[in-house]
């Protein structure tokens, strides 16, 4: 994939982001959608299978030649396709329901099945983040007609006792028996907080936060926007095993000088 492709794409992507803000804010803004459950529990609107058709329909028109992936729909197009859109067009879909305006659209662009673009919209926050591989990492903040951009990158703390970390406690680390080494890592750090979902990730990005650690049971959508990001800022990403794999349950973000240390910490015995 040339550099100018994959330029293309990207703004590509943010156009795309730009769709999908158009139908899922005034939802959210008016409250007018009925929520269902899927099979696996999870809480799902119209608003966001919209969402999702909507980007699919502007990327697939643009890149017949892509695949794409998402959350509500499977995948569409060329079953073959070394490039693949990958798709969440709601992450956060419970905080939408709730009316927390902390929920935001993921598009990634994974090629040869690494994630080399991503693009990260929380238009209820006015916040957005950008990157592509080679083209750096971006955040936007927008306060009514003026907006402001800037490069970003991971901090430098490379201490736990210094670090301000994002860590998302759900039974599903109960029930991997890892409830002792989450409360180690905890009692460790200099500063905690859960911000969950894309959030905590996005902050990692930033400088923020120092590392993130998510739930377990995560889908591919919900971890490759962020990957392409957060390499492209200068940090690390793995599952809680330690690969590198966007198809994995897990994330595990940070500033790339603590994750050695994390990673030890959640597999020890203790």
């Amino acid at each position: 994939m040339t550099p100018q492709l994959l330029a293309d794409d990207l703004a590509l992507a943010r156009q795309a982001a730009d769709v999908a803000d158009a139908v899922c804010l005034p939802g959210f803004q008016q409250r007018g959608f009925t929520v269902e459950r899927k099979a696996d529990k999870s809480e799902v609107t119209e608003l966001d299978r919209n969402t999702e058709l909507a980007i699919s329909n502007l990327l697939r028109a643009e890149r017949p030649d892509y695949s794409l992936y998402g959350e509500e729909h499977g995948v569409v197009g060329p079953a073959d396709a070394a490039t693949q859109w990958v798709v969440d067009p709601i992450d956060g879909t419970s905080n939408f329901v709730r009316g927390v305006p902390v929920w935001a659209t993921l598009i990634a662009l994974v090629h040869e099945g690494e994630p080399v673009l991503g693009v990260v919209s929380a238009p209820a926050l006015g916040m957005r983040w950008w990157a592509a591989r080679g083209l750096g990492a971006h955040y936007i903040t927008s306060n009514g007609a003026n907006m402001t951009a800037q490069q970003i990158r991971v901090s430098d703390v490379s201490e736990l006792r210094r670090a301000s970390a994002s860590i998302t406690v759900t039974e599903s680390w109960h029930a991997a028996n890892k409830t002792e080494q989450l409360n180690s890592l905890q009692r460790n750090v200099g500063r905690l907080r859960n911000y969950g979902d894309f959030w905590q990730h996005m902050m990692v990005a930033q400088g923020a936060v120092d590392f993130a650690v998510d739930a377990i049971g995560l889908g591919p959508y919900d971890i490759a926007a962020l990957a392409a990001i957060v390499t492209e800022a200068g940090g690390k990403w793995t599952n809680r095993h330690g690969e590198a794999n966007w198809r994995s349950d897990s994330l595990i973000t940070s500033n790339g000088r603590l994750h050695g240390a994390v990673l030890s910490a959640l597999e020890s015995d203790r």
